[in-house]
């Protein structure tokens, strides 16, 4: 059983920062893409970045500039450096790996709980 665990949302001022934390575990071979999207009150889940397995990040263009994707693979973790917040940028969090179980199967999607964010202004 996969499970991705977060941890760091909160409460923060305009301007402030905030990391989030995400860690995969359980049984599984290998995590191809972890990311993170976000979800605000009355709004569509939208993607906010995304780190692929081999160095590679996107981001949205909200969050280009002000937020900064990086795992450690050896701790199949991603984190998510928050700088510079905007009271838009207040919503609930989720963490996102693709990955593969086991050789030779298809690669399966799996969400975190959600941390909240919440940026005052």
């Amino acid at each position: 059983q996969v499970q991705l665990v977060e941890s760091g949302g909160g409460l923060v001022q305009a301007g402030g920062s905030l990391r989030l934390s995400c860690e995969a575990s359980g049984s599984f071979h290998s995590v191809n893409v972890m990311g993170w999207y976000r979800q605000a009150p009355g709004e569509q889940r939208e993607l906010v970045a995304n780190a692929f397995s081999g160095g590679t990040t996107y981001y949205a263009r909200s969050a280009k500039g002000r937020f900064t994707i990086s795992r450690d693979n050896a701790k199949n973790t991603v984190y998510l450096q928050m700088n510079t917040l905007k009271p838009e940028d207040t919503a609930v969090y989720y963490c996102n790996a693709n990955l593969i179980t086991r050789p030779g199967y298809g690669p399966q999607v799996y969400w975190g709980q959600g941390a909240q964010v919440t940026v005052s202004s």
